[in-house]
């Protein structure tokens, strides 16, 4: 390679590494401009009031599948997720996830993609305990003081990370939801 095509190389390799300082600066700066979520406490007044109902979905998985696999993923947030990301994945894409759904205070996700490497649902079971189930993870998750599992794709969260992660994650699943 020559001398020109060297200073055009390296010039064009610090105007991109410039860009992505600045790309991360800003991130860093708007992720302390992130949209609320509302706390545990909201969410759970919420699914309690789903009691008097009979729950369904308008498509999808059944009521009882998605209420476990929200216990599910509640409950792996403590005890540990059997399969994880790459690593790579989870210090690069999965936190820039992370970011864009606290940043926009909503979650959006493939709402029948089981949790990796978690055990299998059925598909039929009793909806009102699944939602019981619910209720115990995230008041159990409230109640928690030991140390939380990295996320099986966002990586390592902290507490309040992790409450903002699990009511998008079911905001974003009783969207779905029908109460009659």
């Amino acid at each position: 390679m020559d001398a020109d095509a060297y200073i055009m190389n390296r010039r064009r390799f610090l105007v991109a590494s410039g860009l992505v300082a600045t790309a991360a600066v800003t991130g860093i700066t708007l992720r302390r401009v992130t949209m609320p979520t509302p706390g545990v406490e909201v969410i759970m007044a919420e699914l309690q009031a789903m009691r008097i109902h009979t729950i369904t979905t308008l498509s999808g998985w059944s009521a009882y599948t998605v209420l476990s696999h929200l216990a599910q993923s509640i409950e792996l947030s403590m005890t540990g997720y059997s399969s994880l990301k790459s690593p790579v994945f989870r210090h690069t894409a999965g936190p820039m996830a992370f970011f864009a759904f606290t940043t926009a205070g909503a979650m959006r996700h493939p709402l029948t993609e089981p949790i990796p490497g978690a055990p299998a649902i059925a598909e039929n079971g009793d909806t009102q305990a699944a939602l019981e189930r619910l209720l115990v993870a995230l008041d159990t998750f409230a109640a928690h003081e030991g140390e939380l599992a990295p996320h099986f794709a966002y990586g390592q969260l902290s507490k309040d990370e992790y409450a903002q992660a699990h009511t998008m994650h079911i905001r974003d699943h009783l969207r779905l939801f029908a109460l009659a």
